[in-house]
C-alpha cells in the first residue's frame, strides 16, 4: 500500500473550504498512486470549532460522510477523516473511513483530552475494529488515544499491520516529545505501521505542532512533516520489509497472559 498523509491547516466551521482541500490532496494522492489518503483529527470542522461542533455535527449517512465517500470514488482512493458525528442525543469525535464502493468504518474517540473534548464530545468504548485497505489491516485511533499504549497494542493483538491515528497535537514541549518519540516506540513496542497526522497554524482556540510522523514497524521513520506549514506525505506500508525486526522484537508473542 502507498499512504498519503495531509498535515493541513483546517478552517474552523468552515466545512467547505476543508473539504475542498481534502479532495485537493486526494486528488494528488491519487495522482502519485497512493491507495490512501490521511487527514487530521476533526479535519472536516477544525478541531477548535467549539460551538459549532452542534451545528456541523451529522450522522455516518449524512452530507459529510457522503462528500468523502464520493472524493474516495472519484479518485479510486480511500480516505481517513475526522469529523463530528452525531448519534441519537450525543456527539462523537470520530474517524470515518471510506473508499466510496463499499467499505466504510467509523472510529469514535475513546480517550477524551481535557475539559474542551469533555464539553462537546462523548466518548465511547474502545474498538478493536480491523478494516483491510489493499491487504493491509487496518486499525483506527484518535490523537490522545495512542498516548494509552494498552490501546495501540490492543490492535496490534486484532491483527493490525497498521494504525492511522488523526490528531490535534498542540505546540509544547510535551507535544514535540510525543511527535518525535512516543510514535516510533509504539510502532516499535508492537511491530506495527503507525501514521500520525496533525494540523498545523493556529486557530483562535489552539495552536498546533504540525510534525506528522509515519512511522516503520523498527521505529523508523518512513515519512515526517515539519512543525509549520501544510505537507503531503508519502510512504510505502509493506510489512514484509519489516519481517526482520518482528523476528527479532517477539513482543506480541512474548507477552505473558493471565
Amino acid at each position: 500500500m502507498k499512504l498519503a498523509a495531509l498535515q493541513m491547516q483546517a478552517v474552523c466551521g468552515d466545512t467547505e473550504t476543508n473539504l475542498a482541500r481534502i479532495e485537493d490532496a486526494a486528488r494528488q494522492a491519487a495522482a502519485n498512486g497512493a491507495d490512501m489518503l490521511v487527514a487530521p483529527e476533526l479535519a472536516v470542522i477544525g478541531y477548535g470549532a467549539g460551538e459549532a461542533f452542534r451545528h456541523y455535527a451529522c450522522e455516518t449517512n449524512g452530507q459529510i460522510p457522503e462528500r468523502l465517500g464520493a472524493i474516495a470514488r472519484e479518485n479510486g482512493i480511500a480516505i481517513v477523516a475526522g469529523f463530528a458525528e452525531r448519534a441519537a442525543d450525543a456527539i462523537y469525535n470520530s474517524a470515518l473511513l471510506t473508499d466510496g464502493r463499499g467499505t466504510t468504518a467509523v472510529y469514535r474517540k475513546s480517550h477524551l483530552y481535557g475539559d474542551y473534548e469533555r464539553t462537546w464530545f462523548k466518548p465511547d468504548f474502545p474498538s478493536s475494529e480491523i478494516m483491510s485497505v489493499n491487504g493491509i489491516n487496518l486499525g483506527m485511533l484518535i490523537c490522545y488515544d495512542v498516548e494509552f499504549p494498552e490501546n495501540v497494542r490492543r490492535l496490534a493483538q486484532a491483527g493490525a499491520d497498521l494504525i492511522v491515528v488523526p490528531t490535534a497535537l498542540p505546540r509544547g514541549h510535551s507535544g514535540t516529545l510525543i511527535a518525535e518519540h512516543m510514535i516510533r516506540v509504539r510502532a516499535f513496542e508492537n511491530q506495527v505501521f503507525v501514521a500520525y497526522i496533525n494540523h498545523c497554524g493556529a486557530d483562535d482556540t489552539f495552536a498546533y505542532a504540525g510534525l506528522s510522523r509515519i512511522a516503520a514497524p523498527d521505529g523508523t521513520l518512513l515519512a515526517e512533516a515539519p512543525a509549520e506549514g501544510e505537507k503531503l506525505l508519502f510512504a510505502t506500508i509493506r510489512p514484509q520489509d519489516f519481517a526482520r525486526s518482528r523476528a527479532e522484537n517477539t513482543y506480541l508473542a512474548d507477552l505473558v497472559r493471565n
